[in-house]
């Protein structure tokens, strides 16, 4: 593995509060997750390329940081101590948290409805939507074509159907409020961790056709410069 410390926003270094953040991962993988929310953030961490694969993350180094053995985990050094964070969401969520600055000017939660509202989502987004989009990302587009199979895929976009309403409707009411984002008037952790998952979807045109709220939310989301960014990172 390699790092690369980067700063999303103008290429200086600029650490908060002294801490040192390492992410470790690719971005090709459940990593982009807190790789988008530093990027996101602009803030000065390592990127220490990870791959899933040929054995790197069952080596004794990586595996005294994540005894399961995947990506993503992050280190980081606090004034209290050293912290070990593994599971995308949670790391995602504790970059926020840990580093963003609260107070409405980033993605990071700003009060307690903005927090519980990023939690709901993420782990709906977990629970609800990821198996099934990972069908529909792999039989749709990302398995070589001979491999793919259209009845996994078909299936996946019926059960998606229901917590797709459920996205939908919560999207309409905020562009009814005059708001364009899932649970404030401005991009937020709970945005990323959703559309982390939804991307996934974008391959089926039925359902981007079929949820026009959704698909033009995750378009919004997924064509953020820091998102653009992180995907790029360690090419």
């Amino acid at each position: 593995a390699r790092a690369m410390p980067i700063n999303s926003q103008d290429g200086q270094f600029c650490p908060l509060h002294g801490m040192t953040l390492r992410i470790h991962g690719i971005p090709t993988s459940r990593a982009i997750r807190p790789l988008w929310v530093a990027t996101e953030l602009g803030l000065n961490f390592e990127h220490v390329m990870t791959d899933y694969k040929g054995g790197h993350t069952r080596t004794p180094e990586f595996l005294a940081l994540n005894p399961n053995g995947h990506i993503p985990v992050l280190t980081d050094d606090t004034p209290a101590g050293p912290v070990v964070v593994w599971e995308s969401m949670a790391c995602t969520l504790y970059i926020a948290k840990a580093h963003g600055r609260g107070d409405g000017s980033d993605l990071s939660c700003a009060n307690l409805k903005e927090e519980g509202e990023a939690l709901r989502w993420a782990f709906w987004s977990m629970s609800e939507l990821e198996k099934d989009a990972l069908t529909v990302l792999m039989h749709r587009m990302a398995m070589p074509e001979a491999d793919r199979k259209a009845d996994l895929a078909e299936a996946a976009e019926g059960r998606l159907r229901v917590p797709l309403r459920v996205l939908e409707s919560a999207l309409s009411a905020q562009v009814a409020r005059g708001q364009d984002h899932l649970c404030a008037h401005r991009f937020t952790v709970a945005d990323l961790c959703v559309a982390s998952i939804g991307m996934w979807i974008r391959p089926s045109s039925s359902l981007m056709t079929e949820f026009p709220q959704t698909a033009a939310w995750l378009k919004r989301c997924l064509d953020r410069p820091a998102h653009q960014a992180a995907r790029k990172l360690g090419r």
